[in-house]
C-alpha cells in the first residue's frame, strides 16, 4: 500500500477558518488606523501651511488672504490646498484653517 503524504479536506477547511477569523478580527483595527493616519496628515499639513504663511508674510510685509496666494508665489504645491482626507483649507486671520 502506498500512503500519500498532505493534507485532507477538512484540515484544509480548519487553517482556512482560522485565516479567516484572524482576518475579521484585525480587518476593523486596520481602518481605524486609517482614520488617525489621515487626521494626522491633516493636521500636519495645517502646520506646513501656517509656516509658509508666516514666511510669506516676513517676505512681502503683509499676510495672505487666501491659499491661491501662496500657491502662486511658489510656497505652496497645489496639491497642498486639500488635506489626505480631502478637506479644504482656507486662511482665516492669518491661519490655516480646515473646512
Amino acid at each position: 500500500m502506498k500512503k500519500d503524504d498532505g493534507f485532507t479536506i477538512l484540515e484544509m477547511m480548519i487553517v482556512l477558518s482560522v485565516i479567516a477569523l484572524i482576518f475579521l478580527l484585525t480587518l476593523p483595527n486596520i481602518q481605524q488606523k486609517e482614520d488617525i493616519i489621515r487626521n494626522k496628515g491633516c493636521e500636519a499639513l495645517t502646520e506646513v501651511v501656517n509656516s509658509q504663511i508666516l514666511l510669506y508674510e516676513i517676505e512681502n510685509l503683509s499676510p495672505p488672504t487666501t491659499i491661491q496666494q501662496l500657491i502662486s508665489k511658489g510656497y505652496l504645491k497645489p496639491s497642498q490646498q486639500r488635506c489626505p482626507s480631502g478637506d479644504k483649507i482656507t486662511i482665516e486671520n492669518g491661519q490655516a484653517v480646515v473646512r
